[in-house]
C-alpha cells in the first residue's frame, strides 16, 4: 500500500465555530492521506483518509502532553461530500468517543471518491476526561465573557442590592411585570440610561423606564448581567432578547458577548436566522462567520429548502453580499 500526506495546500483543515473541513483535491497515486494539525478546543487534531476496499476516516488528537493528561471525549458527526457536478454525500451516525490514538475512531463506508471531496467534522460537544475517574468536564460550558471584573465581595453586595431592592430608585416596566433597579448602576452600564437620568426626560421625572418589548424574565437576566450575577444557562436562554436590548441601549460589552455566543454554535438549522440577526444588528464577525459557513464550507446545499423563502424578506444589500460570496467561494481554482 502506498502512502503520502499530499502537498501542504491540500492538507490544510479550515475551522469555524465547531466545524472542521478538510478539502481534498484527490488521492493521486496515494491510498492514504493525513491532514495538517488543526486546533479545536485545547487540542491539536488530525484527520486521515485511507482507501482500500472501503474508505476509512479517522479522527484523533495529536500525541502530546495535553492529550495524554487531559484526553478529549468528543461527540461529533462526520460528513464526506464530493465536489462539483453530481454532488454525493455520506453522513456518519453521531459518535461519542474517548479519543487518544488513531485507532479510537475509524469510520468505514462502502464508496471510493475519485475526484475532489471534503471531509467535515462537526463537534457537538468536547469534554476533558479525568484520569482518575469521574464524569468528564465540558470544555465549552465554561466559555464566554461573562466573568465580572469585580471582586467576589463586590458582586455579592450588588446581588443583594438587586435581589432585595436595597435603596432601589427606579422601576422598569416590562411586557409582563415590574422590576426594581438603581439609576446609578444602570447609568454606569449604558450611555442611553445615563442620558435619561441626566436630562429632563420622562424617565428622570417618573423614575420609570418602559421596556415593553422585553419580558420580565429576559429583563431579569439583563439586570443580572449588569450587576455581575448572570448565570450561563439564563444567558443562553435569553441571548436574542439581550442582543436586541443591548443594541437599543448601547451596552457594547453585552452585545459582543451575544455575538460571540451566536457565532459559537452555528449549524444548518440556525445559520440563516443568525445571518439575519447579524445583518439587523450590524454584527460583522457573525455575518462573516455565517457566510463562510454557507459558502466556503459548502453548507448552502443543506439549507436549499429554506433559502428561497429566506431571500424573499432579507435586505437586497445582504443578497448582494451573499451573491458576491458565491462568486468568491466557487471561482475556479
Amino acid at each position: 500500500m502506498s502512502s503520502g500526506v499530499g502537498n501542504s495546500s491540500d492538507s490544510k483543515v479550515e475551522t469555524i465555530s465547531r466545524l472542521a473541513q478538510w478539502r481534498i483535491e484527490g488521492f493521486g497515486p496515494c491510498s492514504y492521506r493525513r491532514s495538517d494539525a488543526f486546533k479545536l478546543g485545547i487540542w491539536n487534531w488530525y484527520l486521515s483518509v485511507e482507501k482500500n476496499r472501503y474508505m476509512y476516516i479517522r479522527l484523533f488528537p495529536e500525541p502530546c502532553r495535553v492529550s495524554k493528561e487531559q484526553p478529549p471525549v468528543a461527540r461529533f458527526v462526520v460528513r464526506v461530500s464530493s465536489l462539483g457536478p453530481g454532488r454525493r454525500s455520506f453522513v456518519s451516525p453521531i459518535y461519542e468517543r474517548l479519543l487518544r490514538t488513531s485507532e479510537d475512531f475509524v469510520w468505514p463506508f462502502d464508496f471510493i471518491f475519485q475526484g475532489r471531496f471534503t471531509v467535515d467534522v462537526e463537534f457537538l460537544e468536547l469534554k476533558i476526561a479525568h484520569l482518575h475517574g469521574g464524569d468528564p468536564c465540558s470544555l465549552w460550558s465554561n466559555e464566554g465573557m461573562l466573568q465580572s471584573v469585580s471582586s467576589k465581595s463586590t458582586v455579592q453586595c450588588l446581588s443583594r442590592m438587586l435581589e432585595e431592592g436595597i435603596h432601589a430608585d427606579v422601576t422598569i416596566k416590562t411586557s409582563n411585570g415590574l422590576l426594581k433597579a438603581h439609576k446609578a448602576i444602570l447609568a454606569s452600564s449604558s450611555p442611553v440610561f445615563e442620558s435619561m437620568f441626566m436630562h429632563d426626560l420622562m424617565e428622570k421625572e417618573s423614575s420609570v423606564i418602559e421596556i415593553e418589548d422585553i419580558s420580565s424574565e429576559a429583563c431579569s437576566t439583563l439586570l443580572a448581567y449588569i450587576y455581575g450575577t448572570i448565570e450561563q444557562e439564563e444567558f443562553w436562554k435569553h441571548r436574542l432578547a439581550l442582543l436586541d436590548t443591548a443594541n437599543k441601549y448601547d451596552i457594547a460589552d453585552l452585545k459582543d458577548c451575544c455575538e460571540e455566543s451566536l457565532l459559537d454554535d452555528i449549524n444548518t438549522s440556525n445559520v440563516l436566522e443568525r445571518l439575519h440577526e447579524a445583518w439587523l444588528y450590524q454584527l460583522d464577525k457573525l455575518k462573516r462567520g455565517c457566510l463562510m459557513y454557507l459558502f466556503d464550507f459548502g453548507k448552502i446545499y443543506d439549507v436549499k429548502d429554506d433559502i428561497n423563502n429566506y431571500l424573499q424578506y432579507v435586505d437586497r444589500e445582504l443578497i448582494l453580499e451573499m451573491f458576491q460570496e458565491i462568486l468568491t467561494a466557487w471561482k475556479p481554482a
